[in-house]
């Protein structure tokens, strides 16, 4: 009894001393993370999604858990991809002007060509980080990248030849490129886009489960669905469409589970099923760079003749827009920023420099070396829901109709995205109340894998959600910046809550709102103050 007290003693003060990272690595061989692109957590259902419903219960559900800004998929697929904001890994939206990139128009950062040139210009440092799948495949790991939409390729995008290791399909092509013929004749061309998009998405996970999945599982797989944003995008959250596209992400899910399973593989996979923003419901179009025009500036999106100096160039993103002024004149900068200040569609605006009644950039934690001089997170406003789903009606620079879904904004309804995981490496029936986000997907991964990251990440081990050891976790903080500035014709203000933990920080909401200022305030205020 003596000899087996000092044996259990001697490996208490054994493990005790340990560093950390010795005692990080899970029992999982295999990671899959598969994304529901634009899902909302108030979407999960017995009636919708069994699948995700049973995986949530038996697994850990992130009930906290928050989209990076803007929420858009190409912004938050590298944050999915690298664990670092945008300020880091430098990628700020869906659509981006970059002279070098494209010197005449407004470009999609997950294009090939963009890419493609993007890396060109920067060395390889189109996304500035590297990407967790290239962190594996350095390490002589093999990995699995298949997406329904072009955001995948932003996860694995390296030209390689035609047998190595790391398959990649991003919706308009593969890596390597001989593969294109063997895919297509195996499952047929790629589906044409519909809504829902069902066609898409199934031949989506038939490509990794039965093409890529064939000679064994890699270390790490990505499934990137289209559903339900597509569907959501065209007809509206809780549309009947959109509800078919949810049961088929489920029906999709379960076809990941499946094949795991007769595999043999299913206890040795740690599975994370997330979506990479939530959605809103549009209220009103609007052109932001029409109403730029109307004050008298030279501002545009697209164009045949680059842009000069003291021109602005305007990247639509629906619930968000970004402002480029060309030559960057702070008297250009600030006419642009007073009128946006004034328009009932601004909800929040961030600005390069410090400018009175907006936010730094990097409060967001979108203040990239490419960032614009101005960003606009549009106007939302929340509507008690007449029974299910909750609604948040934004207005959308560009895009789509009335009623219909969109995103991009920091309405809390954009923000809050679903978060999953079940495997050998996270507890089993939990719900975490802690704010989490895709920031930290990556951490946990790399993490439980036992490696460490080539650069600093942004996001945290989600710790409390796992079966081994993980850094300590600190108390969360809450936090909020106010910005606001008064005209001899009104007032502008403007606010962005936050909750920080472990230095990480997760926006709740941002808005602001424009006040004219009436004949009767105008005799109590002095003519001119701001």
């Amino acid at each position: 009894m003596f000899r087996r007290f000092l044996a259990w003693t001697l490996c208490f003060w054994i493990l005790a001393w340990l560093p950390p990272a010795l005692l990080a690595a899970g029992k999982a061989r295999h990671f899959v993370v598969m994304v529901w692109d634009g899902m909302r957590p108030d979407f999960i259902s017995a009636e919708l999604t069994p699948t995700l419903l049973a995986l949530r219960s038996e697994g850990v559900w992130f009930a906290n858990h928050h989209s990076v800004y803007p929420t858009s998929t190409e912004v938050n697929g590298t944050v999915l991809a690298t664990g670092n904001y945008p300020q880091r890994n430098g990628i700020t939206a869906n659509k981006e002007y970059r002279r070098e990139i494209d010197p005449l128009n407004v470009y999609e950062t997950q294009s090939p060509r963009a890419v493609r040139r993007g890396d060109e210009i920067t060395g390889d440092k189109y996304i500035t980080v590297p990407t967790l799948a290239e962190l594996l495949q350095e390490r002589g790991f093999n990995t699995a990248i298949v997406g329904a939409k072009g955001v995948a390729l932003l996860h694995d995008r390296r030209a390689r030849g035609d047998h190595a290791p790391g398959l990649v399909w991003f919706a308009e092509g593969c890596l390597p490129e001989l593969m294109i013929a063997s895919l297509t004749n195996r499952f047929g061309s790629f589906p044409v886009a519909a809504s829902p998009n069902l066609g898409r998405d199934e031949w989506a996970t038939r490509c990794l489960t039965e093409a890529f999945w064939e000679r064994g599982l890699p270390r790490y797989s990505l499934l990137w669905l289209s559903e339900p944003d597509y569907s959501q995008h065209h007809h509206g959250p809780g549309s009947p469409q959109a509800l078919e596209a949810i049961r088929n992400c489920d029906r999709r899910l379960a076809a990941v589970l499946y094949e795991l399973g007769r595999r043999g593989a299913r206890d040795q996979t740690d599975v994370i099923v997330v979506s990479d923003h939530g959605f809103s419901t549009i209220d009103k179009q609007v052109d932001v760079a029409a109403t730029l025009r109307a004050a008298g500036i030279n501002a545009r999106t697209d164009s045949n003749q680059p842009p000069a100096d003291g021109d602005i160039v305007v990247a639509s993103n629906g619930g968000s827009s970004l402002v480029y002024a060309i030559g960057h004149s702070p008297r250009l900068i600030e006419q642009a920023v007073t009128n946006l200040q004034r328009q009932t569609f601004s909800g929040i605006i961030f600005t390069r420099d410090a400018r009175p009644g907006t936010l730094p950039l990097a409060e967001a934690k979108i203040a990239t070396a490419t960032a614009p001089d101005i960003v606009v997170s549009m106007r939302w406003t929340a509507s008690p829901p007449e029974g299910a789903p909750a609604i948040s009606r934004v207005f959308s620079d560009g895009y789509t109709q009335y009623k219909s879904g969109m995103h991009v904004t920091l309405s809390p309804l954009d923000l809050r995205n679903i978060a999953v995981a079940n495997g050998p490496d996270f507890r089993r029936g939990v719900t975490d109340s802690l704010p989490s986000g895709n920031v930290d997907i990556v951490p946990t991964l790399l993490w439980l894998m036992d490696l460490e990251p080539s650069a600093p990440l942004d996001g945290r081990v989600l710790g409390e959600a796992l079966t081994v050891a993980a850094p300590p976790l600190g108390d969360a903080k809450p936090g909020r910046r106010d910005a606001r500035v008064e005209f001899s014709d009104g007032l502008w203000e403007q606010y962005l809550k936050f909750t920080e933990l472990n230095g990480v920080r997760y926006l709740e909401e941002g808005n602001g709102h424009w006040t004219p200022r009436t004949a009767k305030d105008e005799t109590s205020t002095p003519a001119g103050k701001q």
